[in-house]
């Protein structure tokens, strides 16, 4: 969990940043046309662990739904990200490829927007590489 003071502009930014995280999961999730309520429980899950409450993550989610879907770009949701810390952007970048691998494939979309990701968000192609090496070992692919 990531901890952000309890003041008003601290509280808007991390509102905003899980918003902005929710939406750019479920462009992925959207990503193969195929967006399944296994997709949508990994995204739940991961939103709690980041520090979302447990009451509004619904509203969350389906604000996040909208967003993604009046957004033609997936630099509307990676301008808050990118300027995390390395820990939260590794953390994006596992359940990102968790939520890939929850179907069991991966296809050539989902590839290329990783890819992108990568340099959207400042992390090199090694880390990107170790990152989906280590989702890859935990789910047996």
């Amino acid at each position: 969990m990531f901890n952000f003071k309890k003041n008003k502009s601290n509280t808007e930014t991390k509102d905003t940043l899980l918003s902005k995280t929710a939406s750019l999961f479920i462009h992925a999730a959207k990503i193969d046309e195929n967006y399944t309520d296994k997709e949508r429980e990994i995204i739940k899950k991961t939103l709690i662990r980041l520090g979302a409450e447990k009451l509004k993550i619904d509203q969350i989610i389906s604000n996040a739904e909208i967003e993604e879907e009046n957004s033609n770009q997936i630099l509307d949701f990676t301008k808050e990200i990118k300027n995390s810390n390395n820990e939260f952007k590794v953390q994006i970048i596992e359940t990102l490829w968790n939520i890939i691998y929850s179907n069991e494939e991966e296809d050539m979309y989902e590839s290329n927007l990783m890819r992108r990701l990568g340099g959207l968000l400042y992390l090199n192609n090694k880390v990107m590489g170790d990152i989906k090496e280590r989702i890859k070992k935990k789910l047996n692919k």
